[in-house]
């Protein structure tokens, strides 16, 4: 009997052609954003899933009987559960390295969206203005202090990047000890709000766990340097969207650049839609064609391997299971 691969969405032609080089023993279904009812009806006979935003919840591993795989489309797992995937000896994929580059890139360029205005100055241009705003409030980003919360491979990446940029960089990342972080030439921070206090930027990339969940609130923001740029391209939730919103209205923050949001998709009623100083992107952070290459190819691969009964550790997020 063939293996059944579930995609939530259809994959990118890299990614489905690395599965038909599998051959015949694989039947693939295709939905696209389909609603949960009719994800979890085709779960309920799926070998493997390649998941997007949908997600592995108590309520789909319940139907899902006969899963032997989860990969996402990506290096997050928050919308897995992933304690109860290990307990059943189910492998979650992700496929680490293939997006770092991407990602990287686009932090960096929301930051520079935001440090030069470029969103406003667009719009202002396309109104019939011209240079007539001296209160523009533009800023370099050389010589001025960035805090990288989270030191993975985008995070390091980001921080070579700024340093790049001549942008003083110091990092705070508990999974890291203080000694590996400063070899890399960067001060390690310890206290969040002590860090907080002397950043001009704060560019996030760590994991959305429930340390982190609203990691950045109102008491982070107060604590924050008056004037600073927050770049979010990690998980929405790990910044308290109200108190961002307080933040930015109450001129604590020169503005922010956002690849994330709390609520995903958002409609037109976020707050954050009507401040100028926002720059906002829809989650496509790793989306250059590039990255989706990448992507594709080790997500299918991450299910073939699987299905093989050969996870790759490095790809997995429970490798414990293996042990």
């Amino acid at each position: 009997m063939p293996h059944r691969i579930l995609l939530g969405r259809p994959l990118h032609p890299a990614g489905m052609a690395v599965l038909r080089e599998r051959g015949a023993d694989l039947d693939i279904v295709t939905l696209n954003d389909a609603p949960v009812e009719e994800f979890h009806q085709n779960l309920s006979s799926a070998d493997a899933v390649l998941l997007w935003l949908e997600r592995l919840d108590a309520a789909a591993l319940a139907v899902a009987t006969r899963l032997k795989v989860a990969s996402r489309l990506g290096v997050g797992f928050d919308t897995v559960d992933v304690p109860a995937c290990s307990a059943r000896g189910i492998p979650v994929m992700v496929v680490n390295g293939t997006n770092d580059l991407s990602v990287a890139e686009h932090a960096m360029m929301l930051m520079l969206a935001v440090a030069r205005r470029a969103v406003e100055c667009d719009r202002h241009m396309r109104g019939g203005g011209w240079w007539d705003r001296p209160d523009a409030g533009i800023v370099e980003l050389a010589g001025r202090r960035v805090l990288v919360l989270g030191y993975g491979r985008i995070g390091c990446r980001v921080a070579n990047y700024c340093r790049a940029f001549h942008m003083q960089v110091a990092v705070m990342d508990p999974a890291f000890h203080p000694a590996r972080i400063a070899a890399d030439g960067f001060p390690p921070v310890l206290d969040l709000h002590a860090g907080l206090a002397g950043a001009d930027v704060v560019t996030v990339h760590t994991p959305l766990t429930p340390a982190t969940r609203h990691l950045l609130d109102d008491a982070a923001f107060a604590a924050l340097k008056p004037g600073a740029i927050l770049v979010n391209t990690a998980r929405g939730p790990i910044v308290r969207q109200d108190a961002l919103v307080r933040a930015l209205r109450g001129g604590r923050l020169h503005g922010a650049g956002l690849d994330v949001l709390e609520v995903e998709p958002s409609d037109a009623t976020n707050p954050l839609f009507a401040l100028p100083n926002v720059v906002l992107s829809p989650h496509n952070a790793g989306s250059p064609e590039e990255g989706m290459v990448r992507m594709a190819r080790q997500a299918a691969r991450n299910i073939l391997d699987a299905l093989d009964g050969k996870p790759d550790p490095a790809m997995m997020v429970n490798p414990e299971i293996l042990r």
